[in-house]
């Protein structure tokens, strides 16, 4: 029927049976014509329908869309022109054939079509389609037949269709043009990121990424030059698809473990009847351990939603993997043409009668299907990488926004560095799963074709070969379990290791304070042994497994060619037959070897997926007991209120009722531990509720006791997201009393503070959390003893300017916990907590009439303070403070300025004549005017120092050479030697054995297969299978050795970062966030544990590979080198752009990661904050933002990879292409076997020092300071301006002085944890500087401000070097006042304390820190504000044994309550860092000095209106 169309021949085969080839032009102008047009008509609606939908607003005209469309209509034009021909044709008697009109007319549809197609691009962001791109390679392709086959006729003197000849080529020079336009990219406005906009080709071969590479070739990359993320990827709107999936997903999984546990508990009723009768005598202890025993077994495995993450993420992301699939499906399918090509290459080089034409055909094939093959690869790694960067982003988001809402109870479960962990982790673990994922189905996929093309080849002999790996798969097998087992073990490993150094970071001051640097270093070096020696066992395992990957492939191809030649002695093994059969072996080496891996992987993630459904699944804190009402006469309600922290536990809260009205002060009191936070933590919704509920009107603001900062400067932390009111700010910043503070802190309110306020005194933190507070404008205030860390005059002042009756927040609800007694006549109502319940509450008055146990509470203390707290009820106590000063009765604002201007200068007395009002209120208004002024300097330059905490620092540039040799020398370099040369030999033999069985399959041709002789036959199995028997041998050896190497480097890296670390001074610790320290010993660890050694294995091998492959191709075709030399310079120039740019965007992937991980510590710290002020939306967007950018680097990279590996295949396609041309160019001098062979391979001062002080110093405890200076850190001012004092042997010295005058510091220079700026310390005639570390922490005591513990038992804490008997021990807890607490608890000594203490009150770890103290007996006792967060009573306990127990030690004693210094021998008086006054108390108050005047405030007259 076809040829009447064209009348002429359709198809007749010897038209190929020539030297000359050719296709019939029939065929020519019918099929090859039509492909591409049904192609462009099939799918033409479709896509218009996919722009229509997907429309965004017009873009404007450019020159390259103005080009294609005219290129077009030129296309339209011939195509009418050649209709007009054949139409003016046909009015002659020749008859013209149907095939000359049908065209054009279908031309002419088609360009009408594609011009409208073009259009309609205008409102895409993409303007080049892949299927237009596809429609012209597809015309350029097939017209290239019709090309040659007109151009043919002509030369050969046949012009009688001259003018449709023309137009042909006119057409088809069109049509190359406007691919070559398609090619290019057309820029839009909307978006700057290329890949949006790239072209269909620029897309496929990653071209649009080049700008990039040059850029970062030439200069490192920064931030700013990495292109932002596509809206479809970011981490908003992944997580919102997830949480819909998860939404439905869990629900299933909840009712799965709901159903599970109902069939268990059926199972077990029947059980527990039984038992009970014969244990009825057991006594109630056991039964009680029993219990707790079985609660920890069950909690741990069994009830949590199980198998619902994986199906969530199939479910959010089956569109990515369905397109990744499909790629890999035709890459597959592809990869098996490759042999079959082979086998046509080698039996054309073998056949001298095959024509020229068919070698060149098979040489292009060989090429086009091998650039296809890898541009289908590399672009389905990008889906999947993509998909696993998604995931890991999704996951990232998911945990964090969990760690905003979980309950208590399960919150208990994990540690911050275990939450950590999570998202570094096993989001990576999920991440690397994701790019295996389709090696499932694809390894059975190549394992059944393999064997199926091998078969055709070898017939049946192939199963002997196929047994053999199949006899691998449960060996390998075996050992991925076993592998999968360390792994876990060693994840556990990890958990511990990282909870340990967060808890060495967070209490590092104590550390240095006690010298017990070491034990904890042999804790985590302890842990850190378990897990090397695991990761060596794993390395192992996985050498073996190396072992028979590689050894498989030799000993299948033995074995099958063995049984191929005995089965029959007709076969004979030829060049075709081995060549062939050994590119399909290599094809099934790769999925075989495969299989564990995947497995392994999919087993890793499968235990991170399970940590991971625990902990998202987990319950959410149930709020539902706290109401919030808006319209409700009280502001909080209690009614019959019962909360605990732990459902095990009996309630901490118990049966509560109170009501609190509107605008009241109601002040909350009761001993340590009675539960006064507790309470305010059952309001802030954190406890669990057992009956009853609380309702509140209105929004809450919160002050923790332990005050949570945040690391960014002063003023965000104040303003806490909210906008900035700088009328507002500047009165919050006076009433709580922090103008001082910033007139000494550097770049003032811009200061930034460290992680967790590490550069701050606890006042300053205290008042700051306070700030915060004050600034937000809420209708209820928790504050949870806000004045413990404060001195009494800031005190005063904050509670008159700030919570009292005339202070900022007059009006608003304030529910106050405190132990400040002498504020309590101005508060509205007084709750008198005790046990979990209330025992009093009422009025100041009322309760004092009511003489119970309020009464008796104010007695005792009234007693021990003497005057301070002078228990008057005279509400206008304001007249009183000043009564020191008989001519002030202004109004309040000027006893605020006064207060202020007493606080900023003790030294300069305040006389009493200059005290005019009207010059008050001017220097109040100056000084913040001036204030005012100085913030907008400032704000234009940075102050020194004020910027603290350090940009983590991006390398640029080439890795140095020394940062390789020092991880090659930690691998030690015998090692390597030993790893290089075993390598070495195995690509000798690899060589070898290909040379071998290139000979071999000569002798197909000498002995023509009739009179193989046996003992040749022998020789060649034996020897080829003894070259790769010594291949693997050598593999392994070099493996084993390369295991040992990393992991003796891991381990010396570990060691040598962990001592740097625990041997930084203080100041390392200001300037770097915990998190960034915490990367280095999770992430950067990690990567030298399991990264690099691969890497550096697989880099030998690769490069080992590539050199013989080189070298036995040039020993076949010495012309190859021709070649070589330019694609091999080539390859290095591709090479270096890339490395450039890798290395930075990896270097930028690291240092954007920390600061997720900073900001997530930071905000499970900070939880009840975050919550209290309901800004977890805030937070939430903070954490996406660092996710995204930290993907935008990842992203980046992985596209550079992708751009690197289609660059280099495409060198390596071409290596092969210009092999197989050099094959059929030099057919003569080659042989089919030479053919095969060349194609198939185609810082810190040290802890002890030489001088050592002398034994049993220091005897007697004197202290000298000789002009002593020190500061922070060396761009800052002094912070101690040369003190000089003498402190005789058993003296009790007291240092008072306003917040920030440097008290602190000085024991910070006691204890040399800053060093000197200038002058010495002398303790009993040593300078503190000449000796060790170590030697001076452990002889002096400290009892720090912060009361710090670590998790572990209550033992650890007290003795970690287990230097004291028990006895001594539980001495020490009776002296603190903790022995019936210690003893009242399940475990004792052994009790669990959790991460920093959590599981008991601040009042109790001071005490314990008291206890330390007191076991550490030594001369000289340092209590630095030690009894801030205890109430009076137990204050004065603590006093008592301080002065019984240490009478004989040298005390210095730094407080905020004047009384408790009192009774010192001294009195050291420091102001901006001088001593001012210095001298027995008596002496100090008959001076009017700056301490009478203080003593005076605090309503001290003489010492014994203060003694106790």
């Amino acid at each position: 029927m076809l040829e009447k169309f064209c009348n002429s021949t359709f198809w007749n085969s010897s038209f190929l049976d020539s030297p000359e080839a050719d296709l019939p032009l029939c065929f020519e102008q019918t099929v090859l014509v039509w492909i591409p047009l049904g192609f462009l008509w099939l799918l033409a609606p479709w896509q218009l329908l996919h722009v229509y939908r997907t429309k965004i607003n017009r873009s404007s005209i450019t020159k390259l869309y103005l080009a294609k469309q005219v290129l077009v209509g030129l296309l339209l034009i011939l195509a009418a022109i050649e209709l007009a021909l054949v139409l003016t044709e046909d009015s002659g008697q020749a008859t013209v054939p149907a095939i000359r009109y049908t065209n054009p007319s279908l031309y002419l549809g088609t360009w009408l079509l594609v011009l409208l197609f073009q259009h309609s691009r205008l409102w895409c962001v993409q303007k080049d389609s892949w299927f237009l791109s596809l429609f012209w390679i597809l015309s350029v392709l097939c017209g290239v037949f019709q090309f040659q086959t007109l151009i043919r006729t002509l030369l050969k003197g046949n012009n009688s269709n001259l003018a449709y000849s023309c137009l042909f080529f006119i057409c088809y020079a069109l049509n190359v043009l406007i691919l070559i336009l398609s090619a290019f990219s057309e820029k839009d406005d909307s978006s700057n990121n290329p890949s949006f906009t790239a072209s269909f080709l620029s897309s496929i071969t990653f071209s649009w990424y080049d700008s990039i590479v040059l850029k970062g070739y030439k200069q490192p990359l920064t931030l700013e030059d990495v292109w932002d993320l596509d809206e479809k990827i970011k981490t908003k709107t992944l997580v919102s698809k997830f949480e819909k999936c998860m939404a439905r997903e869990l629900q299933k999984a909840r009712k799965a473990v709901q159903r599970r546990q109902r069939g268990r508990a059926q199972g077990n009723s029947g059980d527990r009847l039984h038992g009970l009768n014969k244990n009825q005598s057991q006594s109630q202890d056991i039964l009680v351990l029993e219990d707790v025993k079985k609660k920890e077994k069950s909690g741990t495995t069994e009830n949590f939603p199980k198998a619902w993450l994986v199906k969530t993420l199939f479910k959010t992301f089956y569109i990515i993997l369905l397109k990744s699939f499909l790629l890999k499906l035709m890459h597959d399918l592809l990869m098996f043409l490759n042999p079959q090509l082979l086998k046509l290459l080698i039996s054309f080089a073998n056949n001298r009668d095959a024509y020229v034409w068919a070698g060149y055909l098979y040489s292009v094939l060989f090429f086009v299907v091998a650039l296809i093959q890898s541009l289908c690869l590399q672009n389905y790694f990008q889906l999947c990488f993509m998909l696993g960067t998604s995931v890991r982003a999704t996951i990232m988001a998911s945990v964090y926004k969990k760690a905003l809402t979980l309950s208590n109870q399960s919150r208990k479960q994990y540690t911050i560095g275990e939450t950590v962990n999570l998202m570094s982790v096993d989001a990576q673990k999920l991440m690397d799963v994701t790019s295996f994922i389709h090696l499932l189905w694809s390894n059975i996929l190549q394992i059944t074709l393999s064997i199926s093309f091998l078969w055709a080849e070898l017939g049946p002999s192939v199963l002997a070969g196929v047994g053999v790996m199949v006899l691998l798969i449960p060996v390998n097998g075996i050992l991925a379990t076993k592998s999968r087992a360390v792994q876990v073990k060693n994840m556990k490993n990890k958990d511990k290791r990282l909870k340990i150094m967060n808890e060495i970071l967070s209490g590092i001051k104590i550390l240095k304070y006690f010298a017990w640097e070491p034990s904890f270093k042999k804790q985590v070096c302890e842990l850190r042994k378990k897990e090397l020696k695991n990761l060596l066992t794993f390395s192992q395992m996985q050498t073996i497994m190396t072992f028979l990957l590689h050894l498989s492939p030799v000993l299948v191809s033995v074995i099958t060619f063995s049984v191929y030649i005995l089965v029959n002695s007709n076969n004979v093994l030829d060049a075709e037959k081995a060549f062939t059969s050994i590119a399909l072996f290599n094809i099934l080496r790769f999925p075989l070897g495969m299989f564990p891996m995947v497995i392994i992987s999919m087993l890793q993630a499968s235990v991170s997926t399970e940590r991971l459904e625990k902990y998202l699944g987990g319950d959410d804190l149930d709020t539902s007991a706290i109401r919030h009402e808006y319209n409700f006469d009280k502001a909080v309600q209690f009614s019959e209120a019962s909360f605990t922290w732990d459902r095990d536990l009996e309630a901490t809260i118990r049966d509560v009722n109170l009501d609190i009205m509107p605008g009241q002060l109601v002040a909350v009191v009761g001993t340590v531990g009675s539960g006064k936070s507790s309470l305010m933590s059952a309001m802030l919704g954190e406890m669990e509720n057992v009956h009853g509920h609380i309702t509140i009107k209105g929004t809450i603001a919160y002050v923790p006791q332990q005050s949570w900062i945040q690391n960014g400067t002063l003023k965000d932390n104040i303003l806490f997201g909210s906008e900035l009111d700088e009328k507002k700010y500047q009165q919050v910043l006076e009433a709580c009393a922090l103008l001082p503070d910033l007139e000494v802190l550097p770049g003032g309110d811009l200061a930034e503070i460290g992680e967790k306020g590490i550069n701050l005194s606890g006042g300053q933190k205290q008042r700051i959390s306070l700030a915060r507070a004050t600034y937000q404008n809420s209708d209820i205030y928790v504050l949870d003893d806000p004045l413990s860390a404060v001195d009494a005059h800031v005190g005063k002042h904050i509670f008159n300017k700030v919570l009292g009756p005339n202070g900022l927040l007059k009006g608003k609800t304030r529910l106050l916990i405190t132990h400040s007694i002498h504020f309590l006549p101005q508060v509205d109502e007084i709750v008198v907590l005790g046990n979990g319940t209330i025992l009093e509450k009422g009025s100041y008055s009322a309760l004092l009439a009511k003489k119970g146990l309020f009464a008796k509470i104010l007695k005792t203390s009234t007693k021990q303070m003497g005057l301070e707290g002078e228990a008057t009820v005279n509400e206008d106590s304001e007249e009183d403070d000043c009564g020191l000063m008989p001519s002030v009765e202004e109004i309040p604002e000027e006893v605020a300025s006064l207060t202020m201007r007493r606080e900023n200068s003790l030294h300069r007395t305040l006389s009493h004549s200059s005290r005019s009002s009207s010059r008050h209120r001017k220097s109040l208004k100056n000084s913040l005017k001036t204030r005012n002024v100085n913030t907008l300097k400032e704000e234009e330059e940075l102050v020194k120092g004020q910027k603290l905490i350090k940009k983590e620092f991006i390398q640029t540039g080439k890795v140095n050479l020394s940062v390789y040799l020092k991880y090659l020398r930690a691998m030690g370099l015998c090692l390597i030697f030993f790893i290089i040369i075993a390598y070495v030999i195995n690509a000798v033999a690899y060589i070898g054995s290909n040379l071998w069985l290139s000979a071999w399959t000569n002798d197909s041709k000498t002995y023509n297969g009739t009179n193989y002789p046996a003992s040749q036959r022998d020789l060649r199995v034996g020897v080829y299978g003894a070259l790769g028997l010594v291949q693997g041998v050598f593999v392994l050896l070099g493996n084993l050795c390369s295991a040992h190497a990393s992991t003796h480097a891991s381990n010396i890296l570990h060691k040598q970062l962990l001592t740097n670390i625990l041997r930084a001074p203080m100041s390392f610790f200001d300037t770097t966030p915990t998190g960034r320290i915490v990367n280095r010993f999770a992430g950067d660890i990690s990567t030298v544990d399991d990264t690099l050694p691969l890497s550096l294995r697989s880099w030998i091998l690769c490069f080992l590979a590539i050199i013989s492959t080189l070298v036995m191709i040039c020993m076949a075709t010495p012309i190859f080198i021709t070649i070589i030399i330019p694609l091999g310079i080539i390859y290095t120039f591709v090479q270096m752009l890339y490395v450039a740019t890798s290395r930075q965007l990896k270097r930028l992937d690291s240092v954007t990661r920390s600061p997720i991980y900073s900001h997530f510590s930071e905000t499970v710290s900070g939880l009840s904050v975050i919550r209290a002020f309901e800004h977890q939306q805030r937070f939430l967007k903070h954490n996406e933002v660092g996710i995204d950018t930290n993907q935008k680097c990842v992203f980046s990279w992985i596209v550079s990879n992708r751009w690197l590996a289609v660059r280099l295949e495409l060198i390596g396609n071409l290596t092969v292409f210009f092999a197989s041309m050099m094959m059929v160019i030099y057919r003569d001098t080659l042989s089919g076997d030479t053919v095969g062979f060349v194609l198939s391979n185609a810082l810190n001062a040290p802890w002890v020092t030489d001088k050592r002080p002398p034994p049993g110093w220091p005897s007697k405890g004197e202290i000298q300071f000789n002009n002593y200076q020190l500061r922070y850190r060396p761009e800052l001012d002094l912070i101690l301006k040369g003190i000089t004092c003498d402190i005789k042997s058993m003296e009790k010295v007291g240092v008072v002085g306003r917040t920030g005058a440097g008290k602190s510091s000085l024991t910070n220079a006691l204890f040399r944890i800053l060093e000197a700026a200038g002058g010495q310390i002398i303790i009993d005639g040593v300078d503190i500087a000449s000796i060790g570390l170590h030697d001076l922490r452990e002889k002096l005591t400290i009892i720090p401000q912060d009361p710090i513990l670590f998790s572990g038992s209550l033992r650890m804490n007290l003795d970690p070097f287990n230097n004291h008997s028990d006895e001594e021990i539980w001495k020490a807890l009776e002296l603190a006042h903790l022995k019936s607490f210690v003893a009242g608890l399940q475990l004792g000594l052994s009790h669990k304390v959790t991460e920093a203490g959590d599981n008991l009150s601040i009042g109790q770890r001071q005490l314990l820190c008291l206890a330390r103290a007191l076991l550490q007996k030594s001369k000289i006792l340092i209590m630095d504000e030690a009894t801030a967060a205890v109430d009076i009573e137990t204050d004065h306990l603590i006093q008592t044994t301080i002065q019984k127990e240490f009478s004989h030690c040298t005390t210095i004693t730094i407080a905020h309550r004047l009384h408790t210094i009192m009774d010192s021998d001294k009195i050291m008086v420091l102001d901006n860092g001088k001593i001012v006054e210095y001298g027995t108390p008596n002496e100090l108050l008959k001076n009017s000095g700056p301490f009478c005047l203080m003593a005076k405030e605090a309503g001290i007259e003489n010492v014994n209106s203060a003694s106790l």
